[in-house]
């Protein structure tokens, strides 16, 4: 632990009811806050530009103002300002409890952050508050090496993709201050969580007993503090990120894995086959170094190869990509470092060359979804690129196309001909002709939600998929009229629908 960061803050039941008393009583929600600072400075708050926020929160002394003011803002409170935000708890118990420290002789300042959150999952609302430490807009210093993040955007997106359906057992793989052991408690029966960092755990305790959320925390690196145990569904958001082992470049343990390159990922990958059930389902983001000539997926592709073989499906999917300067630049930042500092020259060149080391062209940044098919000898590996987003729940929508990843590899062209396909309701045709013409130049077929994925269709193809509305139809009948119609060769024709129908079941276009 980093010496001049402040302790986590202390397990004392009677404080900490106290405060959550308190909490409750001032209303401190995300929605709560964000009426009382009013839109503008929300955003940009949520740009990570706390003055807006300052100026509207100033004047008030509504006691959710205060509480954002002293422990998210990293602004500077009377003894008096922190009474009344903490009325049961007070300034006294908030400085036992670890919240707060004195600046000096009647006026106080916040020692960790402690967050409202607000989300919405398939169970329904939720309203949590979440510690961790101080935020560079709080302290306006760079993150210290052992710093435990909040609630970041990776974090959102391991949550939104996660399924919520009910299941017995849930590990929370590297898991910093918590947010995903609280969510999966949520449809677990027992929520496992471990971290390598102590802090990090320390932070997690203090979050799950300020909510009345049970966890069992566990101190350890990946794997090793569950030895032998198996569970339903593995979770994380690990320190994926590629950093130099070197002296110019300041480790921070809630982000790098400390392995070169992108080791930590095949290590993790390796070993998961061991700590699923039989219906075992993992959720993982990852990162992954693209060499130069070389396909994106080849490193995922490696690492899985031993994963498949034990019968486990996997389906990864690489949303964006970096080349190796605006990687550096992107974490560089992340860690409160910026080009004013003297460190950056240096840092940036450290990363430069060591990803120029190994020849690496592009990072990839996407998720790594799998799943044990029971009595399967060898599963299936479908890798994508999927840039956008579209609507509705995004859970659902890949733990469908996961389990269709195992079904098509199963399914022969024939089984495929007698099925009766139904075409997606948030599917639609979009067709692009030149003015007066009466056929058109392109012809394209749209997912409304998921990753809003287009796919290019001939008049062939948006006939069948127009066709198959209610399951009424097998794809063969459908495929036979639409060529007898057109006057194609079946024999010809089959194929390539074939494959596209294949593909339009895989993104969830069509449903079996």
């Amino acid at each position: 632990m980093t010496s001049d960061m402040p302790a986590p803050p202390q397990l004392d039941a009677p404080l900490i009811r106290a405060l959550r008393q308190d909490l409750q009583a001032a209303s401190y929600t995300v929605e709560r806050v964000e009426d009382l600072m009013g839109p503008v400075a929300a955003a940009a708050l949520r740009r990570d530009d706390p003055a807006p926020a300052r100026r509207a929160l100033r004047p008030l002394a509504d006691p959710a103002a205060l509480l954002l003011r002293l422990l998210t803002l990293g602004d500077v409170l009377t003894t008096a300002q922190v009474d009344q935000a903490l009325p049961a708890l007070g300034a006294q118990g908030a400085a036992r409890l670890g919240l707060v420290g004195p600046h000096d002789a009647d006026t106080w300042v916040a020692q960790i952050d402690l967050s409202a959150y607000s989300a919405q999952d398939d169970i329904g609302e939720i309203h949590w508050w979440i510690a961790s430490d101080r935020a560079e807009l709080a302290t306006g210093e760079a993150l210290g090496s052992e710093h435990v993040l909040g609630v970041g955007g990776a974090s959102l997106t391991l949550a939104r993709i996660t399924p919520r359906d009910r299941v017995g057992t849930v590990l929370d793989l590297g898991c910093g201050s918590g947010i995903q052991a609280l969510h999966a408690s949520r449809h677990a029966d027992r929520v496992v969580a471990t971290d390598l960092s102590q802090r990090a755990l320390a932070f997690a305790a203090f979050t799950a007993e300020v909510n009345e959320i049970e966890l069992d925390l566990r101190h350890g690196s990946l794997f090793e503090p569950v030895a032998g145990e198996t569970f339903d569904l593995i979770v994380s958001n690990p320190p994926f990120v590629i950093t130099p082992r070197s002296a110019d470049i300041e480790q921070w343990t809630y982000r790098d894995g400390g392995r070169p390159g992108d080791v930590l990922l095949a290590e993790i990958l390796h070993a998961l086959p061991n700590h699923l059930t039989a219906e075992g389902r993992a959720v993982m983001l990852g990162n992954w170094e693209v060499s130069a000539g070389a396909p994106w997926s080849q490193h995922p592709r490696t690492w899985l190869k031993p994963v498949t073989a034990a019968g486990i499906d996997a389906l990864v999917i690489q949303r964006e990509s970096e080349d190796p300067a605006q990687y550096a630049t992107t974490w560089a930042r992340d860690g409160g470092v910026t080009p004013r500092d003297a460190a950056w020259q240096p840092m940036i060149e450290a990363w430069l060359n060591d990803f120029a080391a190994r020849d690496v062209e592009q990072i990839g940044f996407g998720y790594l979804l799998l799943g044990r098919r029971p009595d399967t000898a060898s599963g299936a590996m479908r890798v994508i690129e999927r840039p956008g987003t579209g609507s509705g729940t995004l859970a659902q929508h890949l733990q469908m196309a996961l389990r269709m990843t195992g079904t098509l590899a199963e399914l022969s062209d024939e089984d495929l001909l007698a099925s009766r396909p139904v075409r997606a309701q948030d599917v639609v045709e979009r067709r692009h002709l030149q003015p007066g013409a009466a056929d058109p130049m392109l012809i394209e077929l749209v997912q409304g939600a998921a990753f809003a994925h287009t796919v290019a269709a001939d008049q062939v193809l948006a006939a069948v998929v127009g066709a198959l509305d209610d399951g009424s139809l097998t794809l063969a009948q459908t495929l036979g009229a639409v060529c007898a119609l057109t006057d194609l060769p079946l024999q010809e024709t089959q194929p390539r629908v074939l494959e596209a129908i294949r593909d339009l079941l895989a993104e969830g276009m069509m449903r079996l």
